[in-house]
């Protein structure tokens, strides 16, 4: 199920699933991002905070079943291993299921977060200021060295998977570039039979003279 085969109502209904989810397990500082003008691939960015390992997973399961229960096909997740940033990929809606310090680290926020949106249709108005505020208000966490060299290595995944705007606008510049035809290898000239033979036989008289010399 694309981006393109859904109407602008199911994609509404797609993120009230995945919102009502979240709330189910307590998720904090919820926000979503419209991100149809800055990606082909998906149309809302959603981020959320988990508490510990515990919590992540269980923000994920129930964004997992939330969706699936809304008649939608069934998530791809990543990153439940460790539980610190998991990915429900939903199809037009990606979430991200962080916890505090890991979201401080990355700040998805700036990435994604030109157009805020409701979290759910008549809710109040987004409240991004008000999360990123809470946000840095937090304590600055001591980084957990061996964590952070997973989370790099997940990042890394996370780009691949999800590229940002600076790889969406290279990515298309590449595809409408002319393409280079590739040039063709020179062939080498190979000698002429009849000359080979007549060398070789030049050779073996001259041994053979040499010989009867002798």
């Amino acid at each position: 199920m694309t981006t393109t085969t859904l109407a602008k109502k199911d994609i509404q209904k797609l993120q009230r699933a995945i919102v009502d989810g979240l709330e189910e397990v307590k998720a904090q500082d919820i926000v979503v991002f419209d991100t149809e003008h800055l990606s082909s691939l998906f149309e809302r960015v959603i981020i959320a905070s988990g508490a510990s390992n515990r919590q992540t997973k269980a923000l994920a399961g129930s964004v997992r079943d939330a969706v699936r229960e809304a008649g939608f096909a069934k998530p791809r997740v990543e990153g439940e291993t460790n539980g610190e940033w998991i990915i429900v990929d939903c199809g037009p809606a990606v979430v991200h299921i962080m916890q505090p310090n890991f979201r401080q680290y990355y700040k998805l926020e700036e990435l994604w977060g030109e157009k805020p949106v409701r979290l759910k249709f008549g809710a109040s108005k987004p409240v991004v200021k008000e999360v990123a505020k809470s946000l840095k208000e937090q304590p600055a966490p001591a980084k957990p060295q061996a964590s952070l060299k997973r989370s790099n290595a997940a990042k890394k995944g996370v780009q691949e998977a999800f590229p940002s705007k600076a790889q969406v606008k290279k990515t298309l510049a590449a595809k409408s570039a002319p393409a280079k035809t590739p040039a063709k290898k020179a062939v080498a000239k190979k000698a002429p039979i009849k000359v080979v033979v007549k060398v070789a036989a030049k050779k073996v008289a001259a041994k053979k003279t040499a010989t009867r010399k002798v």
